[in-house]
């Protein structure tokens, strides 16, 4: 049999398509078995996706827990607020009662001391000014300023009870405490800590020692209680 040239064509377009049919083939089946999906690897995936949405569910109960916090914290804010509230109104209170105090509105009574001024028992006969040896107010100011820095609360002078704007000076043989007349001896009374007070007044070089230097008789007693009435008392 005599071969044509078209029997050798076809034979070649043949062959070439014989190829592509199994390159095609083994390709697919390649690709089939990379893509293929085995129990080992789909377990797995299914363990990750459920700790995933337990961690999910984990984070949801943490926010939940952190919302409850904040409220109960915002809570406890609210409630510090409102104490310090309370503690500023009961400052005030306070700061009103000390001023009343002060200005001598209220009746005050609590330990303290006392210290009672007395002219010189002796005066020489030769001295050239007697007034050496008599309490003026000088020596009644260096008293209550020392009574009043050192903590005393309320101060009387033979009963007056002294405010924010007494005034003292001497008018001959007295001194005028808010335009009452006293004679000698003069007796300071103070409410305060008597184991403040006392000391205060002892000190060295102090108001005792000066006092003392001035020829004034000092004598400084400590009082469980001294009452002071109000300065502004209902008229019957």
């Amino acid at each position: 049999m005599k071969v044509k040239g078209k029997h050798v064509l076809l034979s070649l377009v043949c062959l070439v398509l014989g190829f592509i049919v199994t390159f095609s083939y083994q390709f697919t089946k390649e690709e089939a078995a990379q893509g293929k999906v085995t129990d080992r690897q789909w377990k797995k995936e299914f363990d990750i996706r459920n700790q995933l949405i337990k961690q999910n569910e984990k984070n949801r109960e943490l926010q939940q827990e952190l919302l409850a916090k904040q409220e109960k914290v915002q809570k406890i804010e609210e409630d510090l607020a409102n104490k310090e509230q309370e503690q500023i109104y009961f400052n005030l209170v306070e700061d009103v009662e000390k001023y009343r105090m002060f200005i001598g509105e209220i009746k005050v009574k609590g330990p303290g001391v006392a210290v009672t001024l007395q002219d010189a028992s002796y005066v020489p006969t030769d001295v050239a000014d007697a007034n050496n040896y008599i309490v003026h107010e000088s020596h009644l100011f260096k008293v209550i300023t020392e009574l009043y820095i050192s903590g005393a609360q309320a101060v009387s002078v033979n009963g007056k009870r002294l405010t924010h704007n007494s005034y003292l000076f001497c008018n001959g043989p007295v001194v005028t405490i808010d335009g009452d007349q006293y004679p000698a001896p003069f007796v300071i009374e103070a409410i305060g800590d008597p184991d403040v007070l006392m000391p205060a007044l002892y000190i060295k070089n102090g108001v005792n020692d000066q006092l003392v230097q001035d020829n004034i008789e000092v004598k400084i007693e400590k009082k469980v209680e001294i009452v002071m009435d109000p300065i502004l008392q209902a008229k019957d």
